[in-house]
């Protein structure tokens, strides 16, 4: 049996990742983030820089043990004028709590000749003696070969002689940077095939920056040029346009081209949980429409798609979703027909008989309510109960009697502006009929603290529901501001699991009302509409 070639794996999200804008990391987010990637088999784990800010420091202090992954500090050459020996960052790196080091250095002669402004001889010399020493005192050493690919291009000669000094000294891998993400799948490919005939692939990483999206483009051309070490981060984040993103390049390199990783066909189905798992640590919606583990990556909404996935799913899906931790998706909106009902009736474990007269029904219903302004293929839990409303399946958790919403904005006593919003709403919850009030940041909000307030004490599993994410349409902008508007709502419970629902009036409060009584109803059907008599 012939085995597959090995590519390694090495994993920048706990620096890299953390120079996105929005995101900041803390200690005990690395912490999660390094054991979630150890978990999934990522080969190295690059902490950080440490000595670069308090929170690294930290991280570094006090590391996590992983199983599989190699943690690894990152930094930088010498400094011009010191000795490696007697060179503060160095010692930095050799004191911190890791198994390797990957060091940045120059590679474009203008890089040298300016912002070092030194001799450019002297810079194999600093490349040289940093990885050497790296080498006897933590035992692996890695060099990041910084605008790599732009110093090639300038002068081939000298970017070459620093790849060989630093191979020369001992580095493990010699990592090939699109520092500024400039370069394109055709260059990357002839300038690593050409680094290949002097450093063996076998030592050839790649690192390539997002800035045309031509990252994991970019680094499967590395691949196929010989090199057999990839650099990225979880989902692609990163400075400006981020990073080429492992979550695309792992089932790209193992299901697609046959290579062979540290991610078992287990570590594998972790993928897609891994991913939305760090978007839920960020407090971001994951993106519905990434290739592979993405909500939309394997959804099929025309009624034809739906036909033929039904006999032959390979027909419009390139990879089985459950290698991945996914799932198909049949989505319906208006251009469902009896497939995808019977598809999506399958995958939410409705029972119905395929000629069941209420299945025309709804199909018909769906159409209607679409064409009102609802919009069913980004609001799966707003279906599932209408379906199963249709069926009498679901009951009346609580019936709303009236609701009020006051806006308020005015000048304060110390001459500051301030917006008020309170809400006052009216129900019956059972036997009992209830009136709440509660303030919030806008209306919006106060209709949702001063619900879940009147809920609360009878279906406490609620206090964990939260809403995420809110957005407003207008559908009949010629209206001005007498439109017809849909908003939708993602929730979570708190616990990883998501769901959005849709609301649809003329007027943007009762729209949300709809989509905020659908999160709720969702939230207490899947519990089985536990009372605080029966369960907490």
């Amino acid at each position: 049996m012939i085995m597959a070639e090995r590519i390694h794996l090495y994993d920048t999200t706990l620096r890299d990742g953390a120079q996105t804008q929005g995101v900041d990391f803390s200690v005990s987010d690395k912490i999660a983030i390094a054991r979630d990637l150890d978990a999934l088999g990522i080969d190295y784990v690059e902490g950080g820089w440490p000595g670069a800010n308090p929170t690294d420091d930290a991280f570094f202090a006090d590391p996590p043990d992983l199983a599989n992954a190699r943690f690894t500090a990152f930094g930088m050459t010498r400094r011009p004028g010191r000795s490696a020996a007697n060179d503060p960052g160095l010692a930095g790196l050799i004191g911190a709590k890791c198994d390797a080091v990957c060091m940045v250095g120059k590679t474009w002669d203008f890089h040298v000749d300016v912002a070092l402004n030194i001799p450019r001889e002297e810079n194999l010399e600093l490349i040289a003696e940093s990885i050497a020493l790296i080498r006897e005192r933590k035992g692996e050493a890695l060099f990041d070969a910084e605008h790599f690919f732009d110093g090639y291009k300038a002068n081939p000669d000298y970017a070459l002689s620093c790849l060989t000094a630093a191979y020369a000294a001992g580095a493990r891998w010699i990592v090939l940077c699109d520092t500024n993400g400039g370069s394109l799948p055709d260059e990357v490919e002839r300038i690593v095939r050409a680094v290949a005939e002097s450093i063996p692939g076998g030592n050839l990483g790649i690192h390539t920056h997002n800035d045309t999206e031509n990252a994991v483009a970019n680094s499967l051309a590395a691949v196929r040029a010989g090199a057999r070490m990839i650099q990225g981060t979880l989902n692609g984040l990163g400075e400006r346009c981020g990073n080429a993103n492992l979550v695309s390049l792992i089932p790209t390199l193992m299901l697609k081209m046959g290579f062979e990783t540290g991610i078992t066909a287990d570590g594998l189905r972790r993928l897609t949980q891994v991913s939305r798992g760090l978007d839920e640590r960020l407090n971001r919606a994951p993106n519905r429409h990434a290739p592979y583990v993405g909500e939309s990556a394997f959804a099929h909404k025309g009624g034809l798609h739906v036909s033929a996935v039904e006999k032959d799913p390979t027909s419009y899906e390139h990879v089985d979703p459950a290698r991945l931790g996914n799932r198909r998706t049949i989505v319906v909106s208006d251009q469902a027909g009896r497939s995808n009902l019977l598809a999506r009736f399958r995958e939410i474990g409705i029972e119905i008989d395929a000629r069941d007269e209420r299945i025309g029904d709804l199909v018909d219903l769906v159409k209607r309510r679409e064409y009102d302004g609802y919009a069913y293929d980004g609001a799966e839990a707003s279906f599932e109960l209408l379906a199963r409303r249709a069926l009498g399946e679901v009951p009346e958790f609580f019936r709303l009697q009236s609701f009020r919403v006051i806006d308020e904005r005015r000048w304060n006593a110390k001459d500051e502006l301030v917006t008020l919003s309170e809400a006052t709403i009216k129900l019956d919850v059972g036997s009992q009929s209830l009136m709440t009030v509660a303030e919030g940041n806008g209306p919006v909000n106060a209709l949702d603290i001063a619900l879940r307030k009147a809920l609360l004490p009878a279906y406490p599993l609620l206090e964990g529901l939260r809403l995420v994410d809110y957005k407003v349409r207008i559908l009949t902008p010629n209206d001005g501001t007498k439109a017809v508007t849909r908003v939708m709502i993602e929730s979570t419970d708190g616990h990883g699991e998501r769901w959005s629902t849709v609301g649809v009036s003329a007027n943007v409060i009762d729209a949300s009302y709809n989509a905020l009584h659908d999160s709720i109803s969702y939230r207490l059907f899947r519990a089985g509409g536990a009372t605080a008599h029966d369960r907490r």
